[in-house]
């Protein structure tokens, strides 16, 4: 079956470490959307930090963001759709996670707010390069009449599973729990993540689940790699990622993105 539609993470895949684009990246997406193929991120990033690799790339096309919760125009940036956490939800979770001590974001639209700033969220500002503004989180959630598309708890790895635990036990079903990295705790709309967004967004431009191609490393990319008819795991993906999928590529080092493409879109054996 062709490939018609291309959805790649961006942190770890198709970035390098330094959060950079490959030239043979570059040309490999260029080379697919010339031959017609539609091409797209799926990203736990916000809009924001994602839009300047849209625009360096060219892709004036949605991109999925927020894990799944957001599909906004890269360029344009009209919102096409958005499933956020229920104000209630949220105000329970944050109310409880505040009270337990634990470091959070929370984000609205294309804005993320802290309780207070600390190395953890100076870090993520600075390498996500948005603005990450201090506010008081249940004053927000008061004001608040739709909800939150994500909630973020930073901590290693031992103390997010805890979290995570709790969290499961406090709120059954009602949270969308996952991680794009060993130190993220990320929660969505028990409805939301990558793949259903992935099927979603297929499904309006009239391309088959079997006609997707998926590409990622993290925990947050399960759902779209099983789901698509070609899962891609990149080289430095966990385990659990690369057996979940039906290929596993080079590392975002070694341009794994690039050499998908060549391989099962442009038939460059």
């Amino acid at each position: 079956m062709k490939i018609k539609l291309v959805a790649t993470d961006l942190d770890d895949t198709l970035l390098r470490d330094d959060l950079t684009l490959s030239e043979r990246v570059v040309e490999a997406i260029r080379q697919a959307r010339e031959q017609g193929v539609y091409v797209t991120f799926a990203t736990g990033r916000m809009p924001v930090s994602a839009r300047p690799y849209a625009e360096q790339l060219g892709l004036d096309v949605p991109i999925i963001t927020y894990n799944g919760a957001m599909i906004q125009e890269a360029i344009s940036r009209e919102i096409l759709y958005r499933k956020v956490i229920p104000v209630a939800i949220a105000r329970e979770v944050v109310g409880f996670l505040l009270g337990e001590g634990a470091h959070l974001h929370m984000y609205r639209k294309d804005r993320v707010f802290v309780q207070k700033m600390n190395e953890w969220s100076q870090s993520y500002g600075q390498k996500t390069k948005v603005t990450v503004e201090e506010a008081d989180l249940i004053t927000i959630l008061k004001e608040e009449k739709e909800g939150v598309e994500k909630i973020i708890v930073f901590g290693p790895p031992e103390e997010l599973a805890d979290w995570r635990q709790k969290l499961g036990q406090r709120l059954p079903g009602r949270l969308h729990l996952t991680s794009s990295k060993s130190y993220f705790l990320e929660m969505g709309h028990p409805e939301v993540n990558k793949g259903n967004t992935l099927l979603t967004f297929a499904q309006g431009l009239g391309i088959k689940p079997e006609e997707v191609m998926a590409i990622g490393d993290s925990l947050n990319d399960l759902e779209m790699i099983r789901c698509a008819g070609l899962g891609v795991a990149m080289g430095n993906a966990l385990q659990e990622v690369k057996d979940a999928a039906d290929v596993v590529t080079a590392s975002n080092e070694e341009d794994g993105v690039a050499k998908a493409i060549e391989a099962y879109v442009l038939l460059k054996r």
